[in-house]
């Protein structure tokens, strides 16, 4: 009998918000306090888990000076950076709420949106909420190119994967913890596609409440053409092949069905505790 972990038993009437930061301690404290302000304002209790993929600066230290008396905010980390998916992962394990979000550092992403998230996850009795750049109320500003290349890769999406969503890589994203329970212990990318292959194992597990809301964006690449920047190029280069490995794995090797649960990979830095025996 193989067992692994999973996260942790739930706790009613309490959203988890797990903030991924890397090379941030410019604004760190900044992102820490304007997230914890706008949770202060939701009716439901709320913890924050920062995790620092990578302590290659101060951002661990100056995240845990900010926490250090508060009760609400949890910082973790570890030395060598994994990729924004792990630290997601990694804090999702460490989560207690019923409903789990996660926003980026950086605040490319305006926190007041999760507020919007939750009220469409009550009023959709959603499994998945995803914060949409292409919602017809979000306000967006980001280049037109970079517009683009996003709507090409979301119609990829949908053919390799039939989910109905017109936007899938904003940071902001909110789950049901019945969906976390099902999908973590299966899930492998760490780094780029990360958001693909938890959206496509969720629907493919039947979760199919999958619903998009408005979200504030705004991007500055520096006035930069995303199409002449070697490491954006990079970037859609790498998103690219993730995508096609986790097609690969989800309809070709089967890898994300029960009838595989000992072929999983089990990463120890993980803390699941469900049994897959």
């Amino acid at each position: 009998m193989v067992k692994t972990k999973n996260i942790k038993e739930k706790s009613s009437n309490l959203l988890s918000v797990i903030i991924p930061a890397y090379r941030q301690e410019k604004t760190i404290v900044k992102d820490l306090s304007r997230i914890a302000q706008v949770l202060s304002k939701l009716r439901y209790k709320t913890e924050i888990i920062c995790v620092v993929d990578g302590m290659v600066d101060n951002t661990y230290f100056l995240a845990k000076q900010f926490a250090r008396n508060r009760v609400d905010i949890k910082v973790l980390g570890y030395r060598t950076n994994k990729g924004k998916g792990h630290a997601i992962r990694f804090g999702m394990a460490e989560s207690i709420g019923d409903i789990v979000a996660f926003i980026d550092a950086g605040m490319d992403v305006n926190p007041n949106g999760i507020s919007m998230l939750l009220e469409h996850f009550e009023w959709y009795q959603a499994d998945i909420i995803i914060g949409s750049k292409r919602h017809p109320v979000s306000k967006v500003s980001y280049p037109l190119l970079r517009r683009i290349m996003s709507m090409g890769y979301q119609f990829l999406v949908w053919v390799l994967f039939g989910l109905k969503v017109k936007d899938t890589q904003v940071g902001l994203k909110l789950f049901n913890r019945k969906v976390l329970k099902k999908i973590l212990p299966r899930l492998l990318v760490k780094t780029y596609a990360f958001d693909i292959e938890m959206l496509a194992v969720a629907y493919s597990l039947g979760f199919r409440k999958i619903y998009e809301a408005p979200v504030e964006v705004t991007l500055d690449f520096g006035g930069a053409s995303v199409l002449t920047s070697r490491e954006f190029m990079k970037y859609c280069g790498s998103m690219l092949v993730d995508t096609l490995a986790v097609f690969y794995r989800l309809k070709i090797l089967n890898y994300y069905r029960n009838g595989n649960k000992r072929r999983w990979r089990y990463d120890p830095e993980l803390n699941f505790k469900v049994n897959i025996g």
